[in-house]
């Protein structure tokens, strides 16, 4: 069985395969149903919540993926820097292992939620396309119908973003690799974060806009709002500041590289590129060239003279950020980050390097975006997409400082907080009425009849009508909502409306008018109905100008969407249509109605009793030699004051 999961504590509702047997009726402890058999609402709060969670830890992925760019610095290790302390200028590059244990730690904590996520989509029912023509249409449960949308659509942008490319790289590929230097390593390990960077970055957008349209924003408060803003700024400003620092140790490297070509050609030391990693710091030979190359006075990026130019890349060794510790280092390059994205570069100083000048065309590319989209955020936002989103926070907020002026208690603030919520997913705050209102007549009953005639049809009682007769149904009927625990009518209320349910179940029961011992309990689901008092009493050639009174209460039992008919539709239908005072509709009306039903229930209950109740005196009479005692026939017959709940014998 497939199983729908509405809230973190909600009940396990049974959808059953055909290829099983029936299990009972009493729903297990949900911490015992396998995962397998469980399908979740893509609006529930449990999907909700976790979309809140994964954009949050994929706010922090992208965070730790550009950490792998400062694996390089220029010199030995640090216990090596006191046996070779003459190398006041060092030529070589080293990795930092521990900070690469740390970083591979995190972002296999942060795969796992990617990965974790990847289930949860295999697991997340979607809503059919077809059904979104009414309320918030009908969702598919089938595993395997889910399965396949999702392998068709985002599974492998998803499965691109959780494979742990870099750790890959740097724990198995690059030291099976023979002659692995540590700049071939920096290279692969920042070619690696950049492809998958762009697959975790792209998963952001998509999942900002699935919680905006389930709940309506991303966080509540404005505040809030702004500082989600301001991460997403500082997160683009620490990706460039990483970015320039390890093109910063590439520029180095390749300083390093030329001059040791150009002492290989003049023949003047033999310079190996192997002596350019600090794992042969303790080689003789390399020793003997470092005391006699010109390699690092030739790459001092503090001389003024040198004919390499350095470019935007210079401060990086004029201020020993490449040999600092890791969190000076960090904090230099996202202020270096933060300070050119907002001037656009402005202030940068390039030379004729091409891919200087690349990264920093990008920079002022990428600020101009950023700033955009922060200053729209406050404007745009506003006056365009997120005006009835702002509109629905603002009568959330007053309805949250009416409830406690008005000091409600809590349970009927939370029914009206689950009201709201739920009339939010189901129409996203557009004002049906007032768009078809202002549509004319007969473009209007073209899109109620498209919109309603499928679900009408639904009904059986209505399946029994011709076309005219559903058309103008489908003109006069109005959407309804209701959440869980609502009384729709109470017992003796006057019935204003009758209801037809599209989703979700009732609650109809009976009491005869406060009768004791009395009590009767049914269960509408989708295709019934209730408020038949109103329909009799709109058939009723010469009916009063009172409304009927319910004979039942009726409660929702979980979130209901119906549609209704008021009461001076039904008069009008009564009077325009006389098709409805046909037998073969009233006989169709009494047999799909729960109260028809009940009354006929009773009466064949009351004849039973009447009928045992003659036999029993008859035998006592016959006992006792009484003689035999005649007891008059009756006739039970119907009526309509019966059919409107009165039960009495």
């Amino acid at each position: 069985m497939n199983r729908l999961i509405h809230t973190p504590t909600a009940k396990f509702r049974r959808f059953r395969r055909h290829h099983q047997h029936p299990t009972s009726t009493t729903d297990p402890n949900p911490l015992q149903i396998l995962w397998r058999y469980q399908i979740l609402d893509p609006d529930s709060e449990i999907v909700t919540y976790w979309n809140h969670v994964f954009l949050l830890t994929s706010i922090i992925a992208l965070f730790i993926d550009p950490l792998y760019f400062y694996l390089p610095y220029v010199g030995p290790r640090n216990r090596d820097r006191i046996t070779f302390h003459l190398d006041y200028i060092y030529v070589c590059l080293s990795i930092d292992k521990q900070l690469a244990v740390l970083i591979t730690y995190f972002r296999s904590i942060a795969d796992m939620f990617f990965s974790l996520h990847i289930l949860m989509k295999f697991r997340t029912a979607f809503v059919a396309p077809s059904s979104r023509v009414f309320g918030r249409g009908e969702l598919v449960i089938d595993a395997k119908e889910i399965a396949m949308r999702y392998l068709k659509s985002d599974f492998l942008i998803d499965m691109a973003a959780a494979l742990p490319l870099p750790q890959i790289v740097i724990w198995l590929v690059i030291p099976a690799t023979r002659n692995s230097s540590t700049d071939h390593a920096n290279t692969t390990l920042s070619l690696m974060v950049l492809i998958q960077y762009i697959p975790r970055m792209f998963l952001i957008f998509p999942l900002h806009q699935r919680i905006v349209k389930s709940t309506g924003f991303v966080a509540k408060a404005a505040w809030a709002g702004a500082g989600y803003n301001l991460i997403l700024y500082m997160l683009a400003s620490h990706a460039l500041g990483a970015s320039w620092y390890t093109l910063s140790m590439g520029r180095q490297f390749y300083c390093w590289k030329s001059e040791c070509t150009k002492e290989n050609k003049a023949g003047i030391v033999g310079c190996i590129h192997s002596y350019l990693d600090c794992n042969s710091l303790g080689n003789p030979e390399r020793q003997f060239w470092r005391n006699v190359t010109g390699v690092p006075a030739n790459c001092d990026a503090r001389n003024s003279t040198l004919t390499f130019k350095y470019g935007i890349f210079a401060d990086a060794f004029i201020n020993d950020v490449a040999s600092s510790r890791f969190i000076e280092k960090f904090l230099y390059c996202l202020w270096w980050g933060l300070r050119n994205l907002s001037s656009y570069g402005q202030t940068l100083e390039t030379s004729t390097f091409m891919g200087e000048n690349v990264f920093c065309i990008l920079i002022c590319i990428i600020g101009l975006v950023l700033s955009a989209q922060l200053i729209g955020n406050m404007q745009t936002n506003l006056q365009s997409m997120t005006v009835r989103v702002e509109e629905w926070r603002i009568k959330r907020r007053d309805t949250e400082e009416w409830m406690r002026h008005r000091q409600l208690p809590p349970d009927l603030q939370e029914r009206v907080r689950r009201f709201a919520q739920h009339k939010w997913l189901a129409n996203r705050g557009v004002h049906e009425e007032s768009i078809l209102h202002s549509l004319p007549l007969d473009l209007r009953r073209e899109i109620q009849r498209h919109l309603s005639l499928a679900l009408v049809r639904r009904v059986p009682f209505f399946s029994q009508m011709d076309d005219q007769l559903l058309d103008a149904i489908c003109e006069r009927l109005v959407s309804s909502l209701s959440t869980e625990g609502t009384y729709i009518v109470r017992e003796g209320d006057p019935v204003n409306e009758m209801l037809f349910v599209i989703r979700g179940q009732l609650e109809s029961s009976t009491t005869n008018g406060g009768r004791s011992g009395f009590f009767n309990s049914i269960t509408l689901r989708p295709g019934d109905f209730c408020g038949e008092e109103l329909l009799t009493w709109a058939l009723m050639p010469k009916s009063s100008a009172n409304l009927p009174s319910s004979t039942r209460s009726v409660k929702a039992l979980s979130e209901v969407e119906a549609f209704a008919l008021e009461a001076k539709d039904l008069k009008f239908f009564g009077h325009q249509f006389k098709r409805l005072q046909s037998k073969k509709l009233q006989h169709a009306f009494r047999y799909y109605s729960h109260q028809w039903r009940t009354w006929a229930a009773c009466l064949m209950q009351s004849v039973w009793r009447r009928y045992k109740k003659r036999k029993i005196t008859k035998e006592l009479a016959l006992r006792n030699s009484i003689g035999y005692i005649h007891i008059p026939e009756r006739e039970y017959y119907y009526s309509d004051d019966q059919a409107d709940g009165d039960y009495e014998e």
